[in-house]
């Protein structure tokens, strides 16, 4: 019985197909952790297909827990992206339910870069991560909160959608 199971699950894993990105008219919807060392929080964000490489979206992140000697208000932790992303899923064809996609990012904390992955299970469901890196900081006083919130590596990790 266990093999039959077995057999079983192993068969509708192989039917289940999703594809990562269709180009124009594409849509994503992300959401999942956000990772870094100063504090750890939620990160949602859509992406719009453009053309069949190109897409454009936006992001939020809010920090729920930060470290104690942090100080922060919603402010501080709240931050908003502007995002363009190269969908090279079809470039490397490793599978076309797989999709790589570098960026770049517009926030209201920083300017950064962004190279994220994604996996589909089914046509509507998959996983993410991103890698985020500030390239430069609107502001380098290591006095304010947001310094050390918004202004380093991070790593987002989660569930994506097809919309």
């Amino acid at each position: 019985m266990k093999k039959l199971i077995l057999i079983f699950a192993l068969i509708s894993v192989s039917m289940m197909n999703g594809q990562a990105y269709t180009g124009q008219g594409d849509q994503k919807f992300q959401v999942g952790a956000n990772i870094q060392d100063e504090a750890t929080g939620i990160n949602v964000s859509y992406d719009y297909g453009l053309g069949e490489n190109i897409s454009v979206g936006i992001s939020s992140s809010y920090a729920l827990g930060i470290d104690d000697r942090l100080d922060a208000d919603f402010g501080d932790r709240f931050d908003i992206k502007a995002r363009f992303n190269a969908n090279l899923g079809n470039v490397i064809n490793v599978d076309e339910n797989f999709d790589l996609y570098p960026g770049l990012s517009l926030s209201t904390k920083n300017f950064g870069g962004h190279v994220g992955a994604r996996y589909f299970f089914t046509n509507g469901f998959g996983v993410y991560t991103e890698a985020n890196f500030p390239l430069a900081k609107y502001s380098n006083d290591d006095t304010e909160i947001g310094y050390y919130i918004h202004n380093q590596f991070t790593l987002n990790i989660g569930a994506v959608f097809n919309l």
